[in-house]
């Protein structure tokens, strides 16, 4: 774990030199549902996300989880090719704060 702080530090300091802005940290849930898109080549909807991660499939889960699902594409982390089917964008700046922490 110290050498993954120690690399994050490394890249914000560079960032910083180049006048770049540091990434936003993503919250613990939203860590947890970037790592399942990262081990899955294809789109997965909410239900699915819920289920995976655990969460139930009641439909609060399932919304809240769509929710959460629908910040990440607004952050250009996650893509909607199709109404409620989610992938991973490609190209993901956030992808590196899910290693950080």
């Amino acid at each position: 774990m110290k050498r993954l702080e120690t690399t994050r530090e490394t890249i914000l300091e560079l960032a910083a030199e180049d006048g770049t802005s540091p990434p936003e940290r993503l919250p613990p849930g939203y860590r947890e549902i970037l790592a399942l898109f990262e081990q899955t080549a294809e789109g997965l909807r909410a239900k699915e996300v819920s289920r995976a991660l655990g969460l139930g499939t009641e439909a609060r889960h399932t919304e809240n989880t769509r929710a959460k699902l629908k910040r990440l594409v607004t952050r250009d982390i996650l893509t909607e090719p199709e109404p409620g089917l989610f992938t991973l964008s490609k190209a993901t700046p956030a992808t590196s704060e899910t290693n950080s922490s």
